[in-house]
Order: C-alpha cells, then sequence, then structure tokens
C-alpha cells in the first residue's frame, strides 16, 4: 500500500505563497495521474489541480491562474506551488491519485493558513 507524505504549509500573509511537496512510497509514481485536494473547515475536500503522468495540468477555478502544479517522477514528487494566496485557500492540503484513478490512503496532509 502507497504512502504519500505532505509539507511545506504554513502561515502566510495574503498575497504570500507557499510550496507545497508531496513525496510517495510504494507507488509507481510515473504512471499515476496525480492531484492536490484542500479541506476548509466545514467543508468538503475539494480537488485543487491535477497533473498526468505525461504532465498534462488542470486547475479549479478558483485557483486558475495562481497556482501551479508540477512532478518529478524521479523524486516521486508532486509540488503545489501557491501565488497570491486568499484567506479562502485557508484548508488542509493533501496530494493523492487524481479522481479517475483508485485513491491511495490519505496521508496527514499539510495546514495552510493565509491571515494577517
Amino acid at each position: 500500500q502507497g504512502q504519500l507524505v505532505e509539507s511545506g504549509g504554513g502561515l502566510v500573509q495574503p498575497g504570500g505563497s507557499l510550496r507545497l511537496s508531496c513525496v510517495g512510497s510504494g507507488i509507481i509514481f510515473s504512471i499515476n495521474a496525480m492531484g492536490w485536494y484542500r479541506r476548509a473547515p466545514g467543508k468538503q475536500r475539494e480537488l485543487v489541480a491535477s497533473i498526468s503522468g505525461g504532465g498534462n495540468t488542470n486547475y479549479g477555478d478558483s485557483v486558475k491562474g495562481r497556482f501551479t502544479i508540477s512532478r518529478d517522477n524521479a523524486k516521486n514528487t508532486v509540488y503545489l506551488q501557491m501565488n497570491s494566496l486568499k484567506p479562502e485557500d485557508t484548508a488542509v492540503y493533501y496530494c493523492n491519485a487524481a479522481p479517475e484513478f483508485v485513491q491511495y490512503s490519505w496521508g496527514q496532509g499539510t495546514q495552510v493558513t493565509v491571515s494577517s
């Protein structure tokens, strides 16, 4: 069973940036479309961005133009560069397989808090 470990979250002011990382073990990373998800307080988990094995990307409307997903298959790592952060981006961020694939066990996630 694969394991996913997210990191890179923190407290940042509105307009700031963060870069999240997700390292997978026991997973054939290179063949999987991967996604970043988030769960805000009181809300359901939602897909933020996804990237195919070949590098094609898709973004949710609320983050388009501000977030960039990328991957390094050699390092079994997926990244999420988040710029121009807004308070409404506050959430716990997770990575996992893209929704059309079988999901791995969810990791602990990494907390992102955008506040002045």
